[in-house]
């Protein structure tokens, strides 16, 4: 059975919580870091979770955890390099809470420190594991609906005013920036999974309802793919209902999460006729429906494949390059919208968007922070995005 540290309680903690206990037989927790010890102990107790330590500091942790084969990273952004670095060279497996790093720069001495322990780096891509896109991302693989020509993907979230009122969100220095970074990552992994790597990006970003935010709360970004394929990516904390999508048009269909396959069919004039090509979007929607259901989703999904990774010896579905692939697209987002230019990916390596704290000196205010809550009141559960049907 492997023995799990978790380093970071705060509301994302949860989510890890519940998933480890998913698996009773596979793993156990053990210990927990947090700054904020008190909060991390009524976790303890409101999980029902014995006989684990309690830490201030994930280096005391370390140093005290002969038995500790996993660490489990939720802190907040600016600090998962360090972490993950430092359990990796104690020779621990790590689980990293998205975003992966603050820079692409951290994202490569993560995955060395990987690469030197031998252990297993997986970076939080909850949203893979979920039936909507596994669904979607087989459909891609199968052709049916042909060459998709065009991505239109909402990553609409609502957040309140007070949202960036906690001590380390809101600050491009400890978040690492907006909702393009913390919200829309789950999205443009999935973009990237499914699609593959665009050579170029053009985007703006703004913050238009957080005045108590150094970052962006609403982007727009187009990608372009070698072979003519545009996508197109807004990013919000701004919109009511969180209408989250991820619509595909192929040559022959579209494709969506949602659900939603329409294949219309030309006249011989090229206007559509009324009627669609039913038998395409039947064959299309069967291939989808039989694709086999996931056992676990979510967390517990990342969490099943991440246990399977460690005891089967294999690279995880989402390993550190796979998180570091989703932080370029990122970066290279807020670099075409600092520099008001169309930004050429990959990004190479001593491009200053690429370093870190390149970010940090480039990067608007839009305002200041205006409150520094340490802590809000903890809830079991905190809305992880829309369940896709």
């Amino acid at each position: 059975m492997l023995k799990i540290a978790i380093v970071g309680m705060g509301n994302i903690a949860n989510a890890h919580i519940q998933a480890f206990l998913q698996f009773p037989e596979r793993g156990k927790i053990v210990a927990v870091v947090d700054v904020y010890p008190e909060k991390a102990r009524e976790k303890l107790q409101r999980y029902g979770l014995q006989d684990v330590r309690v830490y201030r500091d994930h280096h005391a942790m370390l140093a005290d955890g002969a038995d500790i084969d996993v660490v489990d990273v939720c802190t907040p952004p600016y600090v998962h390099a360090e972490n993950t670095i430092a359990a990796l060279q104690a020779g621990k497996h790590v689980l990293c809470e998205k975003p992966m790093a603050a820079s692409l720069e951290e994202c490569d001495a993560m995955i060395a420190a990987q690469q030197a322990s031998g252990k297993i780096l997986s970076v939080v891509a909850q949203n893979r594991f979920t039936d909507a896109f596994w669904r979607l991302k087989a459909t891609v693989d199968s052709e049916l609906a042909g060459k998709i020509c065009h991505a239109q993907i909402d990553s609409f979230w609502w957040r309140g005013h007070a949202y960036y009122d906690l001590w380390w969100r809101g600050t491009w220095e400890k978040e690492g920036g907006g909702c393009t970074l913390n919200h829309a990552v789950h999205h443009i992994d999935a973009m990237q999974w499914m699609l593959g790597a665009p050579s170029e990006v053009i985007a703006m970003i703004s913050n238009v309802a957080h005045d108590n935010a150094e970052v962006e709360d609403l982007s727009a970004a187009i990608f372009r793919y070698a072979n003519g394929t545009l996508a197109q990516l807004t990013a919000s904390v701004v919109h009511h209902g969180e209408d989250q999508k991820m619509v595909l048009q192929g040559e022959k269909a579209r494709i969506s999460a949602p659900w939603l396959t329409v294949a219309n069919q030309a006249a011989e004039n090229g206007f559509p006729v009324p009627e669609n090509d039913v038998a395409l979007e039947n064959s299309i929607s069967e291939f989808y429906q039989n694709v086999p259901a996931l056992k676990w989703t979510l967390h517990a999904g990342q969490v099943d494949d991440f246990f399977s990774a460690i005891e089967q010896q294999r690279a995880p579905l989402i390993d550190g390059e796979q998180g570091k692939r989703s932080l370029e697209l990122i970066t290279a987002i807020y670099k075409s919208a600092i520099t008001k230019n169309a930004v050429a990916l990959p990004l190479a390596r001593d491009d200053a968007f690429y370093r870190t704290g390149g970010l940090l000196t480039q990067a608007p205010h839009f305002y200041e922070k205006q409150a520094s809550v340490a802590n809000f009141s903890d809830v079991d559960d905190i809305p992880l995005g829309k369940k896709l049907a």
